[in-house]
């Protein structure tokens, strides 16, 4: 599943001098409102991994030989301003390619530009198409601060403290579980568990969208969010359950802080999936009874499964900053929309090419590492099968991946980016592996 490239961000909290007031250099009184505006994106990532170990695969393994796999995406943002604080969205796209092993046998997969489906041609798609209503919780007479025009988000101003709903087809993680660093496979980190919380099971079809409703609540320092969204009519499906039968709750806060001047983000998230899905241990109780191989969808009930984030970010000086992400759910269920991984603890670093005379060039290094429940292990030793992974068998550790990616700017919109991934027990598997994945990736705005 990729992960949403470009955010849907809600109207932008005022830049403070850090007593609670805007900064006038920084407002935008003088700025006038765009009435529309167009945008536009192209990214394509390559990656391939040699052959490497493994005396065994299942129905859900990474292929163990030799392998290389491309997608692509051209994408459009079209925005128009309806009346005073209110705007629609609309991102049609078009996409094509396949990821490694057609997006299986990892759960940490290594590029969040593949989706769960694939098409060896083109096809068309319209993964948002949303209205963003904002309303003003300023005083009259405040300054407000300046909004630069980009994709989803038209130039104008912003209110400093306001309530924005947005509402419609967009991604989950447009608006939550954001991070400077490491969140858009575009241009910083590609892996699933890097760009985003990996026991984060947000509501999303196959594409990593969904159809649903958040309202934030914006002041200077501090953000809250929450949003109620569509599950899946089945785990992993392509087809979104539009009678909100089955759905999502995901709340967060988000507070600001500066350190030395230097800007930082804590979020803490908070999530619960309801809909009918399968327990790991009834699926095993099946099986044992009659004597078919283990499987949830055999067992699938109404229930919940809920988790949680929580996701830092630093700026360290002008041309580096980290972050830290670590998250966890429910572990008796299975997954329903994102990946097999119960616990994650992701870190890393990233960097402008300031530091060497390259100011548009940018780098990051990143670990991630993913666990499973106890109850997950047991099925997945058994021969059952997720929706990422499932090897036949497991002999369990831990899924240890690094990451190092550069981008080269070519030119002021271009970039040329290689990534490395090293990936030790995919799958939580220790007898196959590891896993080497080298990528190539190139990205345009418009």
């Amino acid at each position: 599943m990729a992960t949403a490239a470009v955010g849907a961000a809600a109207a932008a909290p005022a830049p403070d001098d850090g007593t609670g007031r805007a900064d006038p250099a920084r407002t935008g009184a003088d700025r006038p409102a765009e009435g529309w505006s167009l945008h536009a994106q192209f990214t394509a990532v390559e990656q391939f991994h040699p052959a490497f170990h493994a005396p065994y695969s299942g129905a859900n393994s990474l292929d163990p030989g030799g392998s290389g796999k491309e997608t692509t995406d051209l994408t459009l943002f079209a925005g128009v301003r309806l009346w005073a604080g209110a705007a629609l969205y609309i991102d049609p796209e078009i996409d094509q390619g396949y990821g490694l092993s057609d997006t299986l046998g990892v759960a940490g997969f290594p590029s969040g530009e593949a989706y769960k489906v694939g098409a060896r041609n083109p096809y068309f798609r319209l993964p948002r198409l949303f209205l963003r209503q904002s309303w003003s919780l300023d005083a009259p007479g405040a300054i407000a601060p300046a909004i630069d025009s980009g994709p989803n988000q038209l130039a104008g101003t912003a209110p400093a403290r306001n309530l924005t709903l947005t509402l419609g087809k967009f991604s989950v993680v447009d608006l939550f579980d954001r991070n400077r660093y490491a969140n858009d496979s575009k241009s910083d980190f590609l892996n699933w568990s890097l760009i985003n919380s990996g026991a984060f099971d947000y509501p999303a079809d196959a594409w990593a969208y969904t159809d649903g409703a958040a309202l934030e609540w914006n002041a200077p320092r501090w953000t809250l969010r929450g949003g109620v969204f569509a599950l899946s009519k089945l785990p992993n499906s392509k087809d979104i359950d539009g009678s909100f039968d089955q759905f999502g709750l995901v709340a967060e806060i988000e507070a600001r802080h500066a350190i030395a001047g230097h800007e930082g983000t804590v979020r803490l998230l908070g999530f619960a999936n309801r809909g009918r899905m399968g327990r790991y241990d009834d699926a095993l109780a099946l099986s044992r009874a009659d004597g078919k191989p283990p499987d949830t969808a055999r067992v699938r009930h109404y229930a919940s499964r809920p988790g949680a984030a929580l996701n830092l970010e630093q700026q360290w000086d002008e041309d580096l900053g980290g972050f830290v992400r670590l998250s966890a759910n429910e572990g008796a269920q299975e997954a329903f929309e994102f990946t097999e991984i119960n616990r994650s603890l992701a870190l890393g670093l990233a960097a402008q090419g300031g530091r060497w005379q390259r100011a548009q060039d940018k780098a990051g290094l990143a670990v991630a590492c993913n666990g499973l429940s106890s109850a997950a292990r047991a099925y997945f030793s058994a021969g059952g099968n997720g929706i990422l992974i499932g090897d036949g068998r497991l002999d369990y550790g831990l899924e240890k991946i690094i990451e190092l990616y550069y981008n080269a700017a070519l030119q002021p919109h271009l970039t040329l980016g290689a990534d490395l991934q090293r990936i030790d027990h995919p799958a939580y598997n220790r007898a196959r592996g590891p896993v080497e994945v080298l990528g190539l990736r190139i990205h345009a705005e418009f």
